[in-house]
């Protein structure tokens, strides 16, 4: 699975680890989060986010 790079804060979305903390299991890939999941460091939009 690809990592995907948040352009505006450098927060690195890695599907191995998800994001635990608002709800998101490890091997969830970037595709298949909820349209409305946002960075967790400045709550920027999925349509920011580059692959790594």
């Amino acid at each position: 699975m690809e990592r995907w790079i948040c352009t505006i804060c450098q927060y690195v979305y890695d599907p191995a680890t998800g994001d635990p903390d608002r709800g998101i299991p490890a091997g969830t890939a970037f595709e298949a989060l909820p349209d409305d999941w946002t960075c967790p460091l400045c709550g920027a939009g999925k349509d920011v986010f580059e692959k790594e």
